[in-house]
């Protein structure tokens, strides 16, 4: 997208106001399905924790991609958006029995990721098909935030609990279809990914009648000027040579499944917002801009770096700016970042947008959710409105001083 669109968008729909690139979506889709080709079943199953507007999803689904879910309400979002349940995954953590049970009432594919759970819903229904999720203890990632496969992190069943697996898979005889495993985001080194699949391959060994085998996701993706990727095009190329020839001893053609989130919508991604003010101190040149961490918290939670652009202003003469909020609280997005020069009312565009942005939004501070915006065959198409005071008055209940007094009497 042209810095021209993106202005026009802030003109057309305000700002702050979150902009992705269907484009974009479909060429990430695109490289990792080529990467894999030779593979004989392959399926995509797009995280929807990362971007889950309707409009998205819909378009992902267009694509032919299933859905990868952590929650009862993504999977219902996901059937809503028109993906079949047999295309949908859901792979909770921490969450009940109930709530378990009654996703499959829907139809959906199960992964169960921790030993109590499994026996339980084992010994109730042995005849409905589960993906167990193992935890390969590989750090595959550099920030223990978004590193989810190593020793002390809550998600999976570790690999040294294998002989108990096996023991609630023998005594309850329920049916396992599938085996995953996610380390995490932000893989650095190709060789670390291989290494925690041959666990994966290991494990999956043990199961006789295995549908798919899902290698989780993670994939960086670049957030800056000369920053490093996951080289997708030669992860396929050695993954499928191992996972063919894992298929030849195993007896049969497995699906070889990823859930990739970021690696899809990240890029596609703008985050727009005005600057409300230039501000000088002794040490510092701050701009403040019509939005904080209710809108945008990745830098703030996970120390995130996002490109920002004064697209008001791409060739102006560069300078030394701290990019901040108005949220009461200190929410940095920069230090000392070089940006063209910034006056009021300039335009910044925060890129890498489409991962893990809105859909961590708040309204702190009482503030509203920025407006979404899908461009596509170089047209703008609203998503999401912006929200109103209405908005933030939903479900809450008024309760006057009287009707206070009359239950407190009760």
């Amino acid at each position: 997208m042209t810095s021209d669109a993106l202005l026009n968008i802030t003109k057309e729909y305000g700002s702050p106001v979150y902009v992705y690139d269907a484009h974009k979506i479909e060429a990430q889709y695109n490289r990792l399905t080529t990467a894999f080709n030779s593979v004989k079943k392959l399926k995509i199953n797009y995280a929807a924790k990362a971007l889950s507007n309707i409009s998205i999803l819909k378009f992902v689904n267009s694509l032919g991609a299933g859905l990868d879910t952590v929650s009862i309400q993504e999977v219902k979002l996901g059937l809503h958006a028109g993906f079949k349940a047999k295309d949908i995954i859901y792979t909770p953590n921490g969450v009940s029995l109930e709530e378990i049970e009654n996703v499959t009432k829907l139809g959906t594919q199960i992964n169960i990721d921790n030993l109590s759970i499994l026996e339980q819903f084992g010994n109730k229904h042995p005849n409905i098909p589960v993906c167990i999720r193992i935890n390969p203890h590989v750090m595959a990632g550099g920030n223990t935030n978004i590193s989810v496969g190593h020793i002390d992190s809550k998600f999976g069943i570790s690999i040294h609990q294998i002989p108990h697996i096996l023991r609630i898979v023998e005594n309850t005889g329920m049916h396992i279809n599938g085996i995953h495993m996610h380390t995490g985001s932000d893989i650095l080194d190709i060789d670390v990914f291989l290494y925690a699949s041959e666990i994966l391959f290991e494990t999956a060994k043990n199961f006789k009648d295995l549908e798919f085998i899902d290698f989780g996701s993670g994939f960086k993706v670049p957030y800056k000027e000369g920053d490093i990727e996951t080289n997708i095009e030669e992860f396929g190329e050695k993954l499928t040579a191992r996972f063919k020839t894992f298929c030849k001893n195993y007896g049969r053609d497995l699906t070889l499944a990823f859930e990739p989130g970021k690696f899809l919508v990240s890029e596609a991604g703008n985050f727009l917002t005005k600057v409300n003010v230039v501000k000088q101190t002794t040490s510092t040149v701050f701009a403040q801009i019509d939005s904080g961490f209710n809108h945008l918290i990745r830098p703030m939670l996970y120390g995130s770096q996002h490109e920002i652009e004064n697209i008001s202003n791409p060739k102006g003469r560069e300078r030394f700016y701290s990019v901040v909020g108005y949220i009461c609280e200190t929410d940095t997005f920069a230090n000392n970042r070089r940006i063209s020069e910034i006056n009021e009312g300039d335009i910044l565009a925060f890129k890498n947008a489409g991962a893990y942005c809105y859909s961590m939004s708040s309204n702190y501070n009482s503030r509203y959710r920025p407006a979404e915006v899908l461009w596509y065959n170089n047209k703008a198409h609203l998503i999401r409105k912006r929200e109103c005071f209405d908005d933030l008055l939903t479900n809450q209940i008024d309760v006057s001083l009287e009707q206070k007094k009359a239950i407190a009497n009760t």
